[in-house]
């Protein structure tokens, strides 16, 4: 007797939560409201001096005292790499501000005005594209001084290029389309169907690509931080504590399998979560 292979209409052909959401968006979000929740109160998650450490208690294994081992001096792993959640999450805020209100600011000059303007902006945007991202990054932090705050700013600038790319080419798509034809016939000043209809309707691809870049700084204020462009020791900046476990690795992996776990979750969560929005979008 064969068997009907065919599947069901009413039958999903992926499980799915909360409207349509996928399982994995579900733990991404899970994730990121866990990490929100260690940049808003660490101290809840752990009860360990992230910058004291125990000088008996050096080098000792991931355990149920110690969730992500200790370092060199006794410090704990995950204390730190809880309390150096909230620079890690407010310096890439930083950076996607930065990128996204002025790339926004470029892309919508360009795209709405053409001509001259599109004709100037969009060189700048080539010449930016041209220009690897993280270089760019290093040399922009390496001009302003080592810090954090400057890695935010470097990285920022850095993503300018890709945001006024977006929003020039959705601007170019908005305008021309009936509704902003009609915006005009019925009275409307240029600037009037800019900010009310063009900005909002080019803006709802933005979300994604702002969440996507949101990992991407992550990763990059993070390498800018491991290179020694961050803040100096004994700050728990995630890059600088991989940077501080790289020499003894061989010996004690968890110095850096945990801080780089804690950021390679992030980094992935917040690219699942940039695919549904874009799902989301098409649909």
């Amino acid at each position: 007797m064969t068997r009907n292979l065919v599947r069901p209409a009413n039958i999903p052909a992926r499980r799915s939560f909360a409207g349509g959401r996928d399982v994995y968006t579900i733990l991404a979000l899970i994730f990121l409201a866990l990490v929100a929740a260690w940049a808003v109160a660490p101290g809840l998650f752990s009860g360990h001096d992230p910058f004291a450490g125990v000088p008996l208690d050096k080098f000792e294994a991931p355990s149920a005292g110690h969730l992500f081992g200790t370092d060199q001096l006794g410090r704990d792993i995950f204390a730190r790499v809880v309390h150096g959640t909230r620079p890690a999450v407010l310096s890439a805020l930083l950076a996607v501000s930065i990128g996204l209100v002025i790339g926004s600011l470029l892309g919508l000059i360009a795209g709405f005005f053409g001509r001259l303007p599109d004709a100037f902006l969009g060189r700048v945007i080539d010449i930016l594209l041209a220009i690897p991202g993280f270089l760019l990054a290093v040399i922009v932090v390496v001009s302003l001084g080592f810090a954090t705050v400057n890695a935010a700013i470097a990285v920022g600038i850095s993503s300018i290029a890709v945001f006024g790319r977006l929003i020039r080419s959705e601007v170019l798509r908005v305008k021309n389309l009936a509704f902003i034809e009609s915006s005009y016939l019925i009275g409307g000043n240029r600037f009037t169907v800019l900010f009310a209809h063009v900005l909002p309707n080019a803006y709802r691809s933005v979300v994604a690509l702002a969440v996507l870049q949101f990992g991407l700084a992550v990763i990059s204020i993070a390498g800018l931080a491991f290179l020694g462009y961050g803040n100096p020791p004994p700050s728990p900046d995630w890059g600088l504590l991989v940077a501080e476990g790289k020499d003894f690795l061989y010996r004690t992996p968890w110095l850096v399998y945990g801080p780089g776990l804690v950021m390679v979750l992030t980094v992935l969560a917040l690219n699942q979560v940039s695919r549904s929005i874009g799902k989301e979008r098409v649909r």
